[in-house]
């Protein structure tokens, strides 16, 4: 005990010590001070959330894959910076009933479901693909808003007003090729009977 106070008027004679020289204008001797590690998070330091199958919802079909998962973070990455993105219930239920087209990717942790279980029987009708993925998180960080997203439906033809840079041009057809690969790839699992 005497040792921890000790130490701690030791330390703290060191800190009055900076302090005063600071206000004086002297130069400090940095070796008996301590540093402070201070840890920035950065892009590639984000985790993955993981979340069990239990709470998934049971109406969660096609259930995309860790793969195919990855494409459609970067579609719907890609197509937010384009403006090309309808987010939540309200705007994806009303493109549908204008009738645009587009890849409709709903969240499987929402609950209760029944917020978002008409929408996969709406796009049938419309014939739009629609797949699930696991973490309405990770949808909503993807398409680029803080809060958690339930339903995204990336529409690659509406016309939006965005303004026009340098080499966009290239990003449009990148991001093209990548929404018409996720497309077919859903399509595919639409049709597998999975018992």
């Amino acid at each position: 005990m005497a040792k921890d106070k000790s130490e701690k008027k030791e330390k703290k004679k060191v800190t009055e010590e900076v302090v005063e020289s600071i206000e004086v204008g002297v130069d400090v001797e940095m070796d008996d001070v301590e540093v402070a590690k201070v840890s920035k998070k950065t892009k590639k330091d984000t985790e993955e959330v993981v979340i069990p199958l239990e709470d998934l919802s049971p109406i969660a079909q096609p259930l995309a894959q860790k793969k195919l998962l990855k494409k459609l973070h970067k579609t719907i990455k890609k197509a937010s910076k384009a403006r090309q993105v309808k987010r939540g219930v309200k705007e994806v239920v009303k493109g549908i009933r204008k009738g645009e087209k587009g890849l409709l990717v709903l969240a499987a942790d929402i609950t209760p479901i029944d917020i978002i279980s008409h929408l996969p029987v709406m796009s049938e009708d419309a014939n739009i693909p629609y797949v699930f993925v696991t973490s309405k998180e990770e949808l909503g960080h993807a398409s680029a808003t803080k809060r958690p997203t339930s339903c995204v439906m990336v529409c690659p033809d509406s016309k939006k007003k965005t303004k026009k840079k340098e080499g966009d041009k290239e990003e449009s057809e990148d991001y093209r090729e990548l929404y018409e690969e996720c497309c077919r790839e859903v399509e595919k699992l639409d049709q597998k009977v999975v018992f």
